[in-house]
């Protein structure tokens, strides 16, 4: 999904409904199977007009050069100005780590250039095929279509970190996000940090089917969320904004008998 700043409309929905295997709950009055066919549907459509601008959509038209880049400088102002955090002592070669949302590939590169292994996830194949062109020569990266709320598609754990960027502010849907990050605590080792952003305007209204306008947080519900899906929100910057990036990482229970 989109990894820019802000969230324009976009310019076209698309068609070609593909059925996804999770079937949650109704969410916002639309049933979640239905939205994340839509989800899907749209993201595919917005890759075939213009995959770049709808990941960062500051400018129309990106070269390789300027796109690839930008993912290298997301890696250095989110990763690596933050490895005590992320790597907690390990050689970043030696960590497996997980994408939510890669898009055509502009952070998954980067990720792929630090990391030991990569594992990436989108909703839209278009855009899985557009990231695995862009990291077709890293043998460390692996990108995956997935349903849009799940992460079966995945080899098991554990993951040593987990990331995402402008992905879930996408997410119409708080029952959609809560099962990613659910997923997100059975892939990770205890202790290991997943590091991403929400829509943190409260005031903004976004409506059940808008595939681009996802839902808003507020500080109280980031750390409720957190609780109810096995992780501890330690560290959170942004609230009240559009890019509210928050620290979770998964908790650490004790063994039964100490």
């Amino acid at each position: 999904m989109a990894q820019g700043h802000a969230l324009r409309k976009p310019k076209a929905q698309g068609h070609a409904l593909l059925k996804p295997k999770a079937i949650m709950q109704a969410a916002n009055s639309m049933e979640t199977a239905e939205l994340l066919e839509k989800m899907r549907r749209d993201w595919d459509q917005r890759a075939r007009e213009n995959a770049r601008y709808y990941v960062v959509n500051s400018q129309e038209h990106w070269t390789d050069a300027e796109f690839f880049e930008g993912g290298r400088k997301t890696v250095a102002n989110h990763i690596l100005t933050d490895t005590i955090n992320i790597c907690q002592g390990r050689e970043p070669r030696e960590m497996k780590v997980l994408e939510i949302g890669c898009g055509a590939g502009r952070v998954t590169r980067a990720l792929g250039e630090l990391f030991g292994e990569v594992h990436a996830v989108d909703v839209s194949g278009e855009m899985v095929g557009l990231a695995r062109a862009a990291c077709r020569d890293q043998p460390n990266v692996f990108v995956y279509h997935n349903n849009g709320c799940d992460l079966e598609v995945l080899p098991p754990g554990p993951f040593d970190f987990a990331f995402s960027s402008c992905c879930f502010q996408h997410i119409p849907s708080y029952d959609v996000i809560e099962n990613y990050i659910r997923e997100i605590a059975r892939l990770v080792r205890p202790g290991a940090l997943f590091k991403f952003e929400v829509q943190g305007y409260v005031a903004m209204k976004s409506n059940p089917g808008d595939t681009w306008l996802g839902v808003p947080f507020s500080d109280e519900q980031v750390v409720e969320l957190a609780e109810k899906c096995g992780f501890e929100a330690r560290h959170r910057i942004g609230a009240g904004t559009e890019q509210f990036w928050l620290w979770y990482f998964k908790r650490v229970w004790p063994k039964k008998g100490t």
